[in-house]
């Protein structure tokens, strides 16, 4: 695209690609922005290099013109988005890039495989710290994925709630807090459980947490306070009944009197385990595969589309698709959130080509990322966790919901402010 572009005079044309999903996936009532933030830090980095651009050369991919093009590219337009952690609905505007065509069309795949990765997994993630109500939960997932998305996906958890992660690389570039439990192959070293538990104690303190279920839970459990005393941690479930098993536990722990040792369960949860141990003793959720897999639905579905550029008289116009299933809305947009008199979301109203009529207590989603070039919306990560914690709470209850459903509240358009 982008050398046939240059060569036909197209390519230095103003254009605006918008990057929004047509649906969430598998029902659900909302999503939530992710990966903003790594996006900006791509963007300042993204070049072509000579090794690259010798590779493009040799292996024919572009021709001289447009290879002298790339040696020379940064992104000097403008970005606007929504703030990372912000719940989003369907054709929300998650992200507004304007510059040149040559510019915006060459970030496409990079803005898509940020996001769409980062998105699914703080969308599950946001779904499992409802379920959990104040639990905390540990993201547990790097064996489950590729080495570079488990980083990425300890930092997507975190914004939607999650407390820690086991990914100490996600620890030291992110300074989320790290945790972590032994594993049954610790256990499974020593020639008795006793031995393990002691080592483990001796080691790292009465506070640390043992995996009790290696061989009987039962025995373990009366063998760690033993060992570790009434002042023992925490203890780990990761595998059979948990809700039984976890009342069994407390109950255990409570007559050997460690009533402040805390239960942590792990073993394939998901939104739907989470919620069907609300009723049960348990102190924190370890959560992995589900989690980095965004739980069912692995990628967001954003698609990143060309909604308006500049004609043959340097006026800006609104193109779109017409492809059956597929259909898109032309124009810059711009896009608020409705509340009502309790501040509880009623609507996402998107003006095209302006500003949408303002309501009452309307609030603006999006915001300025890239300014002709240079990033101004690096944040804080702790400024998108209270981001999504605030814009959760302002859903109304049935977005909290785990049944299938129809989103929390309606994508409207509404006709751009008329100027004075």
């Amino acid at each position: 695209m982008l050398q046939a572009a240059l060569a036909r005079g197209t390519a230095q044309r103003r254009a605006v690609f918008e990057v929004f999903a047509r649906r969430l996936p598998h029902g659900r009532r909302y999503g939530v922005v992710g990966g903003t933030g790594r996006l900006l830090e791509a963007i300042e980095r993204f070049q072509f290099d000579d090794d690259t651009l010798t590779h493009l050369e040799r292996t024919g991919v572009v021709d001289e013109p447009t290879l002298n093009w790339l040696s020379t590219y940064r992104f000097a337009g403008d970005i606007w988005g929504y703030g990372e952690g912000e719940p989003y609905f369907p054709h929300s505007p998650l992200l507004i890039v304007e510059s040149s065509f040559a510019e915006a069309v060459i970030l496409e795949t990079l803005t898509l495989s940020i996001m769409n990765f980062d998105s699914a997994v703080t969308s599950a993630a946001s779904r499992m710290t409802t379920a959990a109500q104040h639990r905390p939960c540990i993201e547990m997932g790097s064996r489950r994925t590729h080495e570079g998305a488990a980083v990425a996906a300890a930092r997507a958890a975190y914004i939607a709630g999650f407390g820690s992660t086991s990914n100490l690389q996600a620890g030291h570039e992110y300074g989320i807090p790290t945790r972590g439990t032994s594993a049954h192959a610790f256990t499974l070293l020593h020639d008795s459980e006793r031995e393990a538990f002691t080592a483990q104690v001796e080691s790292l303190g009465t506070g640390t947490t043992l995996l009790v279920d290696t061989y009987d839970v039962t025995e373990a459990v009366a063998l760690g306070i033993d060992i570790a005393g009434t002042g023992l941690g925490a203890v780990r479930l990761d595998s059979g009944d948990l809700l039984a098993q976890a009342h069994e536990v407390r109950a255990q722990l409570d007559e050997l009197g460690a009533t402040e040792t805390k239960i942590v369960v792990t073993s394939d949860l998901d939104e739907h385990a989470i919620a069907a141990l609300a009723a049960a003793p348990v102190d924190g959720y370890g959560v992995g595969t589900s989690l980095v897999t965004g739980s069912g639905a692995p990628t967001a579905g954003l698609v990143y589309k060309l909604v308006a550029r500049e004609n043959d008289d340097g006026q800006m116009v609104a193109v779109e698709k017409k492809s059956k299933d597929k259909p898109g809305i032309g124009g810059r947009k711009y896009a608020v959130r409705r509340r009502n008199r309790r501040g509880i979301a009623d609507a996402e109203i998107i003006g095209v080509d302006g500003p949408p009529r303002s309501g009452n207590d309307d609030r603006a989603l999006l915001t300025p990322l890239v300014r002709d070039g240079e990033v101004v919306g690096h944040e804080p990560l702790d400024a998108a966790r209270e981001r999504h914690r605030q814009g959760r709470a302002e859903l109304p209850r049935t977005a909290l919901q785990m049944s299938r459903g129809e989103p929390a509240i309606p994508t409207r358009y509404e006709e751009p402010v008329e100027p004075a």
